[in-house]
């Protein structure tokens, strides 16, 4: 597995490691070798990384009211929509449809990154993160992921942290 620092991080990159470079804050890129036939992408992450998958979060899009809204959740769970509308004051959430979810974010399936999409989502960050010191979340493709505190993740994303994962 290879680790790259801010510091050590190439020109260009993904437009999440261009976006966290730019904010100037700390984190650590991690890439492995994406397994096209595993059947989990965030748990391939946490097992090629040898991270808890409780701090390996998955990038999910989904559907409140008719707004797209990101849901970033650990892999050991899943995304509770009823907690995710509650969370942005909506009554109806659904996943969304994955090319509109890639045509909006500018990422495909399995490397959705909450950082530096195409258009801003409203963000939400489940609650577990805040007592994790960093998370790993897509830095914008598959096989590679950036692992940062939350408290960054939260800034740059303007998230909103609500319990809206469930185990």
């Amino acid at each position: 597995m290879a680790k790259k620092s801010k510091k050590q991080q190439q020109p260009g990159g993904t437009p999440a490691t261009v976006a966290l470079t730019a904010a100037g804050v700390d984190f650590t890129v991690h890439a492995y070798d994406h397994d096209p036939a595993h059947p989990s992408y965030g748990e391939e992450a946490a097992e090629a990384m040898g991270v808890s998958p409780d701090r390996v979060f998955k990038t999910l899009v989904a559907d409140v009211d008719g707004a797209l809204t990101v849901a970033v959740v650990p892999v050991s769970g899943s995304l509770d929509l009823k907690a995710l509308a509650t969370a942005v004051g909506g009554k109806r959430a659904t996943m969304a449809d994955p090319t509109l979810a890639e045509r909006t974010t500018g990422y495909v399936r399995g490397g959705i990154s909450p950082l530096g999409q195409r258009k801003k989502l409203r963000t939400v960050l489940d609650a577990s993160a805040s007592g994790l010191d960093t998370i790993c979340v897509s830095a914008g493709r598959r096989g590679l992921e950036v692992e940062l505190s939350p408290k960054v993740l939260t800034d740059l994303t303007d998230a909103t942290l609500a319990p809206v994962a469930r185990a």
